[in-house]
């Protein structure tokens, strides 16, 4: 359905060339986008040789969705990208999202020079019959160029794609998770060589899948913080169509056990939505392989489906969030996914701007910061209903990023945050905190166009875009109904 809803807002009118002027939204600091036109889902994230490699859906014709194939970049940091050249082309068929792997053990029998191949399992969409299957393709030059192997697993649906697949050590095996999508099943696969391909199993649909379909499945075994040496557990990710936090497209995890055939839910498992992300922005999400030192870190495309295609950007319409490392965690009898940006983005932070016991009242209370920066605050909201910090541009538009102690909501509103360009885009987004009370403090990431809050160790986060009417942005800070005190403001730019 997705292929649908984009091809169809492919073919809408451009935005004004006014709605669509550089200095109106300008290019991220620290936030990956392509140089121009449209790029969606992030695809096959492997590590190999030093180097993180980010493929991605991409459109080199235009910035609408379309003649979908692999772009590329790769980095040595999770900050700093080299764009690459397209690694896998449209050609009779779309080349849609998948992911990577390294053939250590040369199953397929692709190495080369006693070199490990770079092995991509992808869908491939062909637009006469609709039918999407799935598709191999390798490298023998560290995923500067592809050569096609072709289609490995057809079961003749137009709605079963984005496999991601690893190697399985207790099956010695390797496992694919592809959706069927409109089904809202995650269908498990297992293969002695990534060429042939049998079915073991499908998770869904849960009492939670209340969306118009499943999409960019991804499963892998994370430690349990806090819990019995070596103790872990399997985590299941499945974005969405729809219906997400806020109504649009997000994405949901699952927490359990999976033995190499079957993902089997956590007993006692609450089969309320478990969200990823509970701003607007998050979707689509994928994991790296082969990460050397064993961290779990996974990347998202910071948009929502409703108005990915109109929003006002140029030359490139699309954005990755940053790079985040994943955790899990118990909450009492629940179980929480914790993200944090990547530690790697400490290394590119200036000089910090450093606050301590400012006092707020209704009077906005200018703040002297920048609009690429990382940010933890600290605040006491004392008795005050509300403490915000607000981004305003030269224009009067103004995004809200506050703390309402009442109910314990961190949240971002952005109803003012800039002209409007759709119906779906102003909001306000929330996240409630753990019983408490007292200070709060949030890690902050802006990016001229988009804020990351992390709030509750990571347990609580909120990803939302905003786009500028037009000039500098200024900071303030302000608490309604009585004061409150930043205790501590601690925020670097990012160089």
């Amino acid at each position: 359905m997705r292929v649908l809803i984009l091809a169809l807002l492919a073919l809408l009118p451009a935005l004004p060339a006014a709605a669509q002027s550089p200095a109106a939204d300008p290019r991220p600091g620290f936030h990956f986008a392509p140089a121009r036109n449209w790029m969606n889902d992030p695809n096959g994230l492997v590590y190999y040789d030093g180097e993180y490699h980010l493929f991605y859906q991409y459109n080199p014709h235009g910035d609408r969705w379309g003649h979908m194939s692999w772009g590329h970049a790769v980095s040595r940091d999770l900050v700093t990208w080299q764009h690459l050249p397209i690694a896998i082309p449209e050609t009779e068929v779309m080349a849609f999202s998948g992911s990577a792997v390294i053939d250590w053990k040369n199953t397929a029998g692709f190495n080369r020079d006693g070199k490990p191949a770079m092995v991509a399992v992808y869908t491939g969409f062909d637009p006469k019959t609709k039918n999407q299957s799935q598709y191999l393709a390798y490298s023998n030059d560290r995923g500067r160029s592809f050569t096609r192997f072709g289609k490995v697993l057809d079961i003749g649906s137009t709605e079963f794609r984005d496999p991601k697949v690893f190697w399985h050590a207790g099956t010695r095996r390797w496992v694919m998770v592809a959706v069927k999508a409109a089904e809202k099943k995650a269908a498990i696969y297992s293969s002695p060589d990534l060429k042939h391909w049998t079915h073991e199993s499908d998770f869904g649909r849960t009492p939670s899948a209340q969306s118009i379909n499943w999409e960019c499945p991804d499963l892998f075994e994370l430690p349990v913080q806090g819990g019995k040496p070596g103790e872990t557990r399997w985590v299941l990710m499945v974005s969405q169509g729809d219906k997400g936090p806020d109504g649009g497209s997000g994405g949901q995890y699952f927490v359990g056990a999976f033995d190499g055939k079957t993902f089997t839910l956590e007993p006692g498992w609450d089969d309320a939505p478990h969200w990823q992300d509970l701003g607007a922005d998050f979707y689509a999400a994928q994991s790296w392989s082969e990460m050397p030192d064993g961290r779990r870190i996974w990347i998202g495309w910071a948009t929502d489906l409703r108005y990915a295609h109109a929003i006002p950007t140029y030359p490139a319409r699309g954005l990755m969030t940053v790079p985040r490392t994943l955790a899990l965690r118990r909450e009492g009898s629940d179980w929480r996914l914790a993200q944090a940006p990547v530690r790697e983005l400490e290394a590119h932070r200036g000089t910090p701007t450093q606050l301590r016991d400012v006092r707020l009242s209704e009077t906005p209370t200018p703040l002297k910061l920048g609009d690429s920066l990382d940010m933890l605050v600290t605040f006491d909201p004392l008795k005050a209903s509300q403490v915000a910090l607000t981004l305003t541009d030269a224009q009067g538009y103004a995004l809200l990023i506050g703390y309402t102690p009442a109910t314990r909501e961190v949240f971002i509103d952005r109803t003012r945050a800039g002209p409007h360009f759709h119906d779906a885009f102003p909001d306000r987004n929330i996240a409630t905190l753990p019983p408490g009370d007292g200070p709060i403090t949030l890690r902050l990431l802006v990016d001229r166009s988009i804020v990351e809050l992390y709030a509750a160790d990571g347990t609580r986060v909120i990803t939302d875009r905003f786009f500028r009417g037009g000039g500098a942005l200024t900071w303030s800070a302000n608490a309604m109904d009585g004061e409150a005190v930043i205790r501590t403001l601690e925020a670097w730019p990012i160089e």
